[in-house]
């Protein structure tokens, strides 16, 4: 074996240990033409997303006692209502709130929070307790759970190169690509094709499973690579990497692949010094690409199908520090983004300044109740069975 085949047989076998055990039979099933049901789609905005500079309550005169100099001036405020405003970067999205696209809820968070970035994703990912540690994400156990069309290949699927917490189950794990192209590639490689088909024959039970596994992510490239030439967006999307993972995201979903779920990165919000010139072109990304995707669905008829959901793992604290930049803090807003809100605007009122937890924001609602709301309502599964108790439902979808 040449040592470049082998270092490309390895990479292979890490990332597709990470797939789900779907078999090649399963891209038979479908009638070309017909929808798989409701999508979802999360962007995660990774580094803990300054909400205040967000959605800003301009008339607030705390908020501008709490930041002499990181605040955003109310005349640079994209009015929404009497209290809260868009930050200026946020102009696209400021339109989509407009035309009744947007739901934002405040103060999302969970008791106990934990102000360190890889704990509080893992929280948020696994849908835990503070004090809890799961090893499967909310959307894994979705997985594994009764839901329609589950064992369908790429039923969740990650634009990285690496898979989420959020999406590892027990029985089946959403699956990571970059890129439909690049996968197919690797996965033509001749020593890897003729592994796969050698693989059939081996007795060996853990290798067995890892030839089934390749076999299974060469069937699957194949099904993504051919549906990510079945449409092509003829949207203008931003030439930024978010931007470009939403134009996949639309072409898959308008070429009707076999996905209900997909998940999509934004990072960097982590801006503990000169935090505003940063975030405003974080921001600008987010809706900027936010704004060509919706239009995208729009335009193909998608959107009533579609619910975006854009969080992060905690907001930052209410005081700037002295780096001109914002330390960790708790809760947080969450956008949702769709045709079919039942509350457009703002679901639940601004945080309350004056009653912070050690400067810090109380959550007003639990995130779980979110994901509730989105497993029952939109998913259609039985969410006590994937979050493992009972949280109140939220009427936004």
């Amino acid at each position: 074996m040449k040592r470049r085949d082998f270092l490309k047989a390895s990479a292979l076998a890490s990332t597709s240990l990470l797939a789900p055990s779907f078999l090649p039979a399963a891209f038979s099933g479908r009638v070309e033409g017909s929808r798989f049901g409701k999508i979802l789609v999360v962007i995660q905005l990774s580094g803990g997303n300054d909400g205040l500079n967000t959605i800003i309550p301009y008339r607030n005169e705390e908020y501008y006692r709490s930041r002499p100099t990181l605040a955003i001036p109310a005349a640079e405020v994209l009015p929404a209502n009497d209290e809260l405003g868009f930050n200026p970067a946020l102009e696209p999205l400021r339109a989509l709130y407009d035309e009744g696209l947007l739901s934002i809820i405040n103060s999302v968070g969970y008791p106990n929070p934990d102000r360190s970035h890889f704990r509080s994703m893992d929280i948020w990912h696994t849908a835990s307790d503070s004090d809890e540690y799961l090893s499967t994400g909310w959307l894994g156990r979705y997985l594994d759970s009764e839901c329609d069309g589950c064992a369908t290949p790429y039923h969740a699927l990650e634009l990285d190169d690496s898979l989420s917490l959020a999406l590892k189950g027990r029985e089946h794990s959403g699956f990571a690509m970059s890129d439909a192209r690049q996968l197919k590639r690797t996965t033509d490689n001749r020593f890897l094709q003729a592994v796969g088909q050698a693989g059939h024959h081996h007795e060996h039970e853990q290798a067995a499973y890892l030839y089934k596994i390749m076999v299974d992510t060469q069937s699957s490239a194949d099904y993504l690579y051919e549906h990510s030439k079945t449409h092509s967006s003829k949207a203008t999307y931003p030439l930024t990497p978010f931007g470009q993972d939403l134009k996949k995201v639309a072409e898959l979903i308008t070429a009707d692949a076999a996905t209900r779920i997909y998940y999509v990165n934004l990072t960097g919000f982590d801006t503990h010094a000169n935090q505003r010139n940063r975030q405003a072109r974080l921001l600008q990304q987010l809706a900027e690409g936010v704004q060509a995707f919706v239009s995208d669905l729009k335009q193909n008829g998608l959107l009533d199908d579609t619910l975006i959901m854009a969080f992060s793992e905690f907001g930052r604290r209410v005081k700037q520090n002295a780096s001109n930049g914002t330390d960790h803090g708790t809760a947080n807003n969450v956008f949702l983004l769709g045709g079919q809100l039942k509350q457009p605007g703002f679901f639940n009122p601004p945080p309350d300044l004056l009653d912070l937890d050690e400067g810090d924001l109380k959550y007003q609602v639990d995130f779980r109740s979110l994901y509730a709301t989105i497993l029952e309502m939109w998913l259609e599964v039985r969410p006590a069975a994937v979050l493992g108790g009972e949280f109140e439902k939220l009427a936004v979808v």
